[in-house]
């Protein structure tokens, strides 16, 4: 089956960004020529260009006449695009990226807690409840993994603060949080005392305690920046 255009300038955006994220072009340094990427990809331009398109668009590079397609520095990269954010998290210094991301956490999720308390929508609020009750399922049993559902009690309670803006973060939190999950996880160890944390945070949200839930939700967060922390001393002693 032929692979559409679409695919591959997909696949050379996927190539190239991880290639950029890693390290192997260095910030200020310039890519091959669309004719070198179309030799090396076993692409046309068009797909090349498109590729192009896409990493200029997510800010990992600038592409101008006589300039050629020039790396661009970290603080320019869209970290919100939820492909640049993925490419970070699976780079070698994934560790410094997830304390970043729990910094942010820690910003955005104790509040959306307090909001959806105060809020108080059922229909919202017993999706967070259907979450928890199928993580605390999967804890009870031994190769069930409970990622899907600590990933959807999170962007529960994101819809459920009715702020708009906490819910299109929705995908973004999701794709840090699949990699926080992975490292943060089998290091409690116990996963019913896991469900349990996430227990009193959705029963403090379903009783319209804004400040526990709240507070529930920063020791929660603030449990796996710990963790964080002892990886980077860790690996940095």
């Amino acid at each position: 089956m032929a692979v559409s255009k679409n695919n591959l300038s997909e696949q050379v955006t996927d190539d190239l960004g991880k290639a950029i994220i890693s390290g192997k072009y260095q910030t200020g340094s310039n890519l091959p020529t669309e004719a070198q990427l179309c030799e090396q990809y076993s692409v046309s331009r068009t797909a090349v260009r498109e590729a192009v398109k896409m990493l200029n668009a997510k800010g990992l590079i600038s592409s101008k006449p006589r300039q050629g397609i020039r790396v661009e520095p970290s603080e320019n990269w869209n970290l919100y695009d939820t492909n640049v954010l993925d490419w970070l998290l699976h780079s070698s210094p994934s560790l410094y990226v997830l304390k970043e991301f729990l910094q942010v956490r820690m910003a955005i999720e104790p509040q959306a807690a307090a909001l959806a308390a105060r809020n108080g929508n059922p229909e919202l609020i017993n999706e967070i409840k259907l979450a928890l009750e199928e993580m605390d399922k999967a804890a009870r049993i031994d190769d069930a993994s409970m990622f899907e559902s600590d990933l959807a009690f999170h962007t529960s309670i994101l819809q459920a603060s009715g702020n708009r803006f906490f819910a299109q973060l929705k995908e973004f939190i999701s794709t840090a949080l699949s990699v926080s999950i992975q490292h943060t996880t089998p290091a409690k160890g116990n996963r019913l005392s896991i469900v349990d944390e996430h227990s009193k945070v959705y029963t403090a949200i379903a009783n319209g305690e804004a400040e526990r839930a709240k507070n529930m939700m920063i020791y929660m967060i603030d449990e796996a920046m710990l963790f964080i922390d002892q990886e980077i001393a860790k690996k940095t002693a």
